[in-house]
């Protein structure tokens, strides 16, 4: 079968290598391509810009994204208080520095994290008493262990597409939710920087989804999507990355105007720059 080009993107932030975003005829999401090894993938987080494997704040991006982060995580708690049973076991996949965690176990959640990532992987850990574990350490879990699963800009860096979808199934409890953030290439700020897009994030992103192929991938695993939320301030996160992929400088001016754009015509297209999927396990 034929492979149709969607676009051809540059690595913009560690190797300056040049992909293609390939339609996948199943679902509708755009593929990497080539996809780098599992052995060679790490490298590509090699970064001191890789601004969710560390709590720096060198300069007034860093600080404001950290500032941002505050106001989300308080979104974030609650969105799964929304959910809350009685137990209140979470698991957080790819949980960064684990601030997410953090914000949880003051909350009365019993919280469990994956991040791959070593350093992240140790902050979080210093914040969370040990409660963030190396992705291998997955499949440990028991089946149906928890009320929640998230995955904040994380399935997007996931390989094994289909079987991390199953592993997930299998760990969450019957009626538990399944909550998943990813960016949406069908955005209005997408589709102005076209291969400028600082969300494309070649090769760390291994998917690119729209609102159809996330319906479709879950459904195969007998989860459904019930509710579709935005995630505004991506707008403008992303936006003014991609002007900088675009001329070279912060152009704060035209990123913050973009990413206002994007956020006024999501409002009637629904397409905002990423999107929080509420799946529930049926």
């Amino acid at each position: 079968m034929a492979k149709t080009t969607y676009l051809k993107v540059k690595d913009h932030s560690v190797s300056g290598e040049e992909f293609e975003l390939i339609q996948n005829s199943e679902y509708g999401f755009l593929e990497t391509s080539p996809q780098p090894s599992l052995g060679k993938l790490p490298d590509y987080y090699k970064s001191e810009d890789y601004i969710s494997h560390t709590d720096s704040q060198r300069n007034l991006f860093e600080k404001a994204y950290h500032l941002v982060r505050q106001f989300s995580l308080k979104k974030k708690l609650k969105l799964i208080n929304s959910f809350a049973s009685k137990e209140k076991n979470l698991l957080d996949v790819g949980c960064g520095t684990g601030d997410f965690l953090q914000t949880a176990k003051q909350n009365n959640w019993k919280i469990f994290g994956i991040e791959p990532n070593e350093q992240a992987r140790d902050i979080a850990n210093k914040k969370n008493n040990n409660a963030v574990f190396k992705t291998d350490q997955l499949l440990k879990f028991q089946p149906n262990s928890f009320d929640v699963i998230t995955l904040w800009h994380v399935l997007e860096h996931l390989p094994n597409l289909e079987e991390q979808i199953s592993i997930l199934k299998k760990l969450l409890k019957p009626n538990g939710n399944l909550i998943i953030a990813v960016p949406n290439y069908k955005s209005y700020d997408a589709t102005h920087y076209k291969q400028f897009w600082a969300a494309y994030d070649v090769p760390r992103h291994l998917w690119h989804f729209n609102k159809a192929s996330v319906s479709k991938l879950v459904l195969k695993q007998a989860f459904k999507v019930v509710k579709i939320k935005p995630m505004w301030f991506d707008a403008f996160y992303v936006s003014l990355l991609s002007e900088k992929y675009k001329s070279g400088k912060m152009n704060f001016i035209n990123g913050f105007w973009i990413g206002l754009l994007s956020n006024l015509k999501s409002l009637g297209t629904k397409e905002a720059s990423s999107l929080i999927y509420i799946i529930k396990n049926n």
